[in-house]
């Protein structure tokens, strides 16, 4: 499977596109569409800068990550938007965080209802909820819906 349109276009509007790197809530340094690997080698530090096309190449090589990431996690069905929703998941927690977590527990024991009752329990940086994540754990939500 890959990320649709609609998950792209997720992923897209809550991680917005900056091309100067900032420090994002969680306290790393981030570039594109919230990027915090090393770009061509160069590991992102105040002041760097990457293009439009940089930051377009980044979010394709995150996607494929994350898309085997979710493909070797979850053992069972996924619909199109489900696994959307987890791959916009995985793209800003990581894919470490969902490995561990009760939703993925809950989704491959087949319990979709609870497994989807997870995402909004993951609103938090740096211990404090974020309006901004808990506006993104409800719209992945209703992907998963969907």
């Amino acid at each position: 499977m890959q990320t649709s349109s609609r998950g792209i276009a997720l992923i897209k509007e809550f991680e917005g596109c900056r091309l100067t790197a900032y420090l994002c809530p969680a306290d790393k340094w981030t570039i594109g569409y919230g990027w915090t690997y090393p770009v061509d080698g160069k590991p992102i530090k105040r002041g760097m800068t990457i293009d439009q096309t940089t930051a377009d190449r980044l979010l394709k090589t995150g996607l494929v990550g994350y898309e085997n990431d979710i493909l070797k996690l979850v053992k069972v069905k996924l619909s199109q938007s489900q696994f959307d929703a987890l791959v916009s998941f995985a793209y800003n927690l990581g894919a470490r965080a969902l490995s561990t977590s009760t939703l993925l527990k809950k989704l491959n024991a087949g319990n979709y209802r609870g497994a989807v009752d997870e995402f909004t329990r993951w609103n938090k940086a740096g211990g404090e909820v974020l309006a901004g994540l808990t506006r993104r754990r409800e719209a992945e939500r209703r992907l998963f819906l969907s």
